[in-house]
Order: structure tokens, then C-alpha cells, then sequence
């Protein structure tokens, strides 16, 4: 390739629109402390995901944080070892242990039917994650949750625009997170917020993102600063209306790859399209790579791709327990399909602008 194709690039809503929020903010003089872009934005997304309720968050990460706090999780929360770094961390800055379950091979989400072995008198919550925008199966999850009493925080981060049966995904569960950062699909360049239902959590997310202060006299928190301003509210109020064609186009792209690759021997694709009732947001583009049938390795291909200028990713290599800060706390056998995961996937390009002629190039390298 010519130029670099990265597996995703930020997609930017016409220029013209962001001034016109701009204006509106260098006229108003207010930047940040809850200002009325984010106002704006809260009843956008709440209106765009039917939600009860929604808090807007400076990135992802607080807003799992101030999740895991509200909530008032402790001892330890089961999750995924299949996911970013910030999913376990936020649980063990909270002083919780994270305990790992393994996931399924057929779409990477947590697997429900080995959750009840790892309940303990310590548990108290369940912490999934919708991996690349699949959802989880999250009735199971949720009727286990249920009878032993669990909270159930969903790492929505890839699921912006995903539905079952007509309703967001993002109304699964206590509480759902969702991640605004540049690469995702919605972006308000960096941002997260909560989905949820019981009104009550409000004060205390409210709290909690703003140094536990609750008017001029009470401070009954210990919180930090987890707001959103209002120059990333501007962006994502100027993302939001494209989105439903941002997801079009994508499908578009994803249905490209699909015609050259659903077929090569030793490569695995995942439709979650398929499912009754899901509508996906073709957020990304994972492949499995079978060395033994395929020819060659995830990571030998991962570098080929490299010297052709196509930046793939493998997402997520390593897992998480193969980290440094968490290896010794968990046995090097254990979780077999993460494991295999974390050496087979590879993220290939997707993004609002890929070309069809540079997927076609894509393919037919990976097939070279």
C-alpha cells in the first residue's frame, strides 16, 4: 500500500457542524462542570437508546470505575479474561479480586455455563463484556445473577448502536458502560458514559464524578474528577446523527471481506448478524487464524501485513491474565478458549472511508 491503512481511523463529522457548536461555546463562556453540551448530549443519548437514565463521563474508564463504586462491589466480581486492560484494573484499583471466566468459541463473550463454579460467599457482581460488539447471552447471565444475588455491570464499549429484538443492548442488566474514545464507532474524542436503570444510582454517579461533592456544604463521597466538558460533548453531539449511515457503510465493508474470506480454509469470521433479532454495528472486523490449517501463523500473518503498510490488530493479545501484574495470580492452563483466542484473532482494517478496492488488496494479500 501506498499509504498506511490502520485498523481504524477516527471518522470526523463535517467541519462546519463542530464550528457551529464551538460558537455556541465560545459565546456561553462555559467549558466544563456539567455545561449544556453535555446537557444536550445526556438527552440525545438517552432519547437514541430509549434509557431511563444516562451519565456522561470523561472516558470509559472513570465511568466503569464510578460504576463499580456506585454499585458498591467488593470481595470479588466475575469477568472475562478476553477484554482490555481496563476492565480488570478498574477491579483491582477497587481493591476487588478479579476472577476469570472463560469464554465461548462461538462469539468470545463469557461463557454462562462454567459462571456458578466460580460463585463464591465473596462474590458480588458478574462483569461481562459485548467482545467486538457481540452480544452476550445475557439472559443467561442475568437469570444466574438473580438467583445468587449478583449485580450484573456490563463493558458495553463496543456496542454503540446495537440492538436485540429492537432494544439497545445497552439496557442489559444493573448498569452498562459504554466507551466514546476516538476509535470507537460513536466518538466524542474522549468520553464513556453509564446506561441504567434505578434512578437512585444518579446522586451517587453524580457524586462520585465530581470529587463526592454534593452542593456547597457536602461532600459525603471520596470522588475524583470524572466529568465530561463540553468540547467532547460539541463532538459527540455532532457524530450522534450520523451514525445509523456510519453502521450502513460498515456492514457494507464487512460484507466485502466476508465475500473474499468466508470461505478460505483456516480463516474463522463471525456473523452475529445472524443471530434472531440482533442488529450489529460492524464496530470491527475479527478473524480467526488456524496455523495448522491455514498455513501460517496469526502473528506470521500480522507481520506480513505489516511489510505490506496494513496495520491489523491482535485484539486482545495478551489476555489478561498473561499480563505482567496479574500473571502469577492465575494458572498458566487454565482458560483454554481465551488463551487460543488471544493467539488466533486478528483485527483486520475497518473504518468509515475504507475503500473497496483497498479490502479487495487486503484480502488478497491474507490469501497470497
Amino acid at each position: 500500500m501506498d499509504k498506511p491503512v490502520y485498523v481504524t481511523r477516527p471518522y470526523l463529522p463535517p467541519r462546519e457542524d463542530f464550528e457551529r457548536e464551538l460558537d455556541g461555546i465560545w459565546e456561553r463562556d462555559l467549558l466544563t462542570n456539567n455545561g449544556p453540551e453535555v446537557k444536550r448530549l445526556q438527552d440525545a443519548l438517552q432519547s437514541f437508546f430509549h434509557a431511563p437514565q444516562v451519565e456522561l463521563f470523561v472516558n470509559g474508564h472513570q465511568a466503569l470505575d464510578v460504576a463499580i463504586k456506585g454499585l458498591g462491589l467488593s470481595g470479588e466480581v466475575i469477568t472475562t479474561p478476553y477484554t482490555f486492560a481496563s476492565t480488570t484494573h478498574a477491579l483491582t484499583l477497587n481493591g476487588i479480586k478479579p476472577v476469570f471466566c472463560d469464554v465461548r468459541a462461538s462469539d468470545l463473550t463469557m461463557d454462562p455455563q462454567q459462571i456458578e463454579s466460580l460463585i463464591t460467599e465473596e462474590t458480588t457482581a458478574i462483569l461481562p463484556v459485548h467482545v467486538y460488539g457481540h452480544p452476550c447471552d445475557t439472559e443467561a447471565i442475568e437469570q444466574i445473577a438473580h438467583k445468587h444475588g449478583l449485580k450484573v455491570l456490563y463493558d458495553a464499549a463496543h456496542t454503540f448502536g446495537v440492538t436485540i429484538g429492537g432494544e439497545s443492548l445497552t439496557l442489559k442488566g444493573d448498569v452498562s458502560m459504554l466507551s466514546f474514545h476516538a476509535t470507537k464507532l460513536f466518538h466524542s474524542i474522549e468520553g464513556g458514559a453509564l446506561v441504567y436503570h434505578d434512578a437512585s444510582l444518579t446522586r451517587i454517579f453524580n457524586a462520585y464524578r465530581n470529587f463526592g461533592i454534593e452542593g456547597e456544604e457536602h461532600v459525603d463521597f471520596v470522588g475524583g474528577n470524572a466529568k465530561m466538558n463540553e468540547f467532547q460533548a460539541a463532538m459527540g453531539l455532532c457524530t450522534l446523527p450520523h451514525i445509523l449511515q456510519l453502521i450502513t457503510e460498515r456492514k457494507a465493508i464487512t460484507e466485502r471481506y466476508r465475500e473474499h474470506l468466508g470461505t478460505v480454509k483456516g480463516i474463522t469470521m463471525f456473523y452475529p448478524d445472524r443471530e434472531p433479532d440482533v442488529n450489529y454495528n460492524y464496530a470491527y472486523l475479527p478473524i480467526l487464524v488456524d496455523e495448522a490449517e491455514f498455513g501460517e501463523s496469526r502473528d506470521a500473518l500480522y507481520e506480513r501485513l505489516k511489510t505490506e503498510n496494513i496495520f491489523a490488530r491482535r485484539y486482545f493479545y495478551p489476555i489478561v491474565p498473561e499480563f505482567g501484574c496479574y500473571r502469577a495470580q492465575h494458572e498458566k492452563d487454565a482458560l483454554p478458549v481465551a488463551r487460543r483466542a488471544g493467539q488466533q484473532v486478528l483485527c483486520l482494517p475497518i473504518y468509515n472511508g475504507l475503500e473497496r478496492n483497498t479490502v479487495d488488496e487486503i484480502c488478497r494479500l491474507i490469501c497470497f
